[in-house]
């Protein structure tokens, strides 16, 4: 994995701002950043937290923020009760943020609702859009009130603490989809498509190289990979993913054109 590109991955996803999810928005744009950025990051995460690696990076290598407190686990009578992503402070107005990231893909389906927001899934419809603003609302965002917190920050009354969200979402829309014109803000956020495992294996394939990137891999824009092979080098890695019930991503290059579209078995 190129480190310089999956940084930059995560400073060009759009942020869901406050229009959509209800909640005040801390918008990674706000950091004041060097143009050039490079440095190491973890192998051993999953995408969740290697995403929270590289934002705690950001944040430290901005000119404007700093970090007080970084995943903190809130453990009572050794029960863990949740953990508080990032809580940071502006350099010259003291103010004290308590942030929540969240770095998500979601597929869209029509046939959920007749209501937007509720129609944004997970590639593996287990988890949706809707469900991580309420656990943020109801469940992430109460712990900053907790005893184990206000303990720890020291003279800073919670009172003074500021909440934001910082979801990033890469979004994807149905193969061909031309039903409505989405929110701009959804629209921006819009990086590809999804198809059926038959859809995807009755597609025209000439021309065409392929790669199924690593979980880690996810958000980084596929001109970046210089690894590439013809439909029958990843047909059997679908098939199986699909057996397994798991929606591959799948990168696609012809010619100079590139596009990165999920295969689900649903």
């Amino acid at each position: 994995m190129n480190n310089k590109s999956r940084i930059t991955s995560i400073l060009k996803t759009y942020c869901l701002d406050t229009s959509i999810t209800g909640l005040p928005t801390f918008d990674l744009l706000v950091l004041e950043l060097d143009t050039e950025l490079d440095f190491e990051l973890p192998t051993n995460l999953r995408l969740g937290h290697l995403a929270e690696a590289v934002v705690s990076k950001l944040i430290k290598a901005s000119t404007n923020y700093k970090v007080l407190h970084e995943n903190v686990q809130l453990i009572e009578e050794k029960k863990t009760i949740g953990e508080i992503d990032f809580i940071i402070s502006h350099k010259v107005t003291n103010q004290v943020t308590h942030m929540e990231l969240a770095y998500k893909f979601y597929l869209y389906d029509s046939t959920i609702s007749d209501n937007e927001i509720n129609n944004w899934i997970g590639p593996n419809r287990n988890d949706s859009l809707t469900e991580k603003l309420r656990k943020v609302r109801d469940r992430q965002f109460p712990l900053l009130h907790h005893n184990l917190v206000k303990t720890m920050l020291d003279d800073t009354e919670t009172k003074d603490i500021e909440q934001k969200l910082c979801l990033l979402v890469s979004l994807f829309v149905p193969y061909k989809f031309s039903e409505k014109k989405f929110d701009p803000v959804f629209q921006n956020s819009i990086k590809g498509y999804y198809l059926t495992f038959e859809e995807f294996i009755n597609s025209n394939h000439s021309q065409k190289e392929y790669h199924l990137p690593t979980k880690l891999e996810w958000g980084i824009d596929p001109s970046q990979n210089g690894n590439w092979t013809d439909f029958n080098g990843i047909e059997k890695c679908v098939t199986k993913s699909i057996h397994a019930k798991k929606a591959p991503l799948c990168w696609q290059k012809n010619g100079d054109a590139y596009v990165a579209f999920f295969i689900v078995w649903w």
